[in-house]
């Protein structure tokens, strides 16, 4: 797992010695490593770079795809949204919308491997 999130070279490290950003790739490896059927991350994102964040989602949506991994994000970052197939959104606890996506967005095109 913690090739997933290129973090392999940094297996030995102690949690001292990571950076905010590689913590929650760990906390991520660690989640994804048994494949369970369903993932619930709060903020997944939110001490990532840009491509830390997409490379993140992109092993999400293909554990999704290739697993049957289901995946419940809390989130503000709106950039997760192009990552979803569907969002939930919810104003002082009450579901306000709920969108179906034939495909998430931010996919379209892309196919590499962790």
């Amino acid at each position: 797992a913690l090739e997933w999130v290129k973090l392999a070279d940094r297996a030995n490290s102690r949690p001292s010695q990571l950076s905010g950003g590689e913590c929650q790739r760990v906390a991520i490896a660690r989640a994804i490593v048994k494949k369970p059927a369903l993932i619930l991350a709060d903020e997944p994102t939110a001490n990532l770079d840009a491509q830390n964040s997409h490379n993140i989602l992109q092993i999400m949506v293909r554990l999704n795809q290739e697993l049957g991994t289901t995946f419940i994000f809390a989130t503000h970052d709106e950039k997760v949204i192009g990552y979803l197939k569907r969002k939930i959104t919810l104003v002082d606890g009450k579901v306000t919308k709920d969108e179906i996506f034939s495909s998430p967005p931010a996919m379209e095109g892309h196919h590499e491997s962790p």
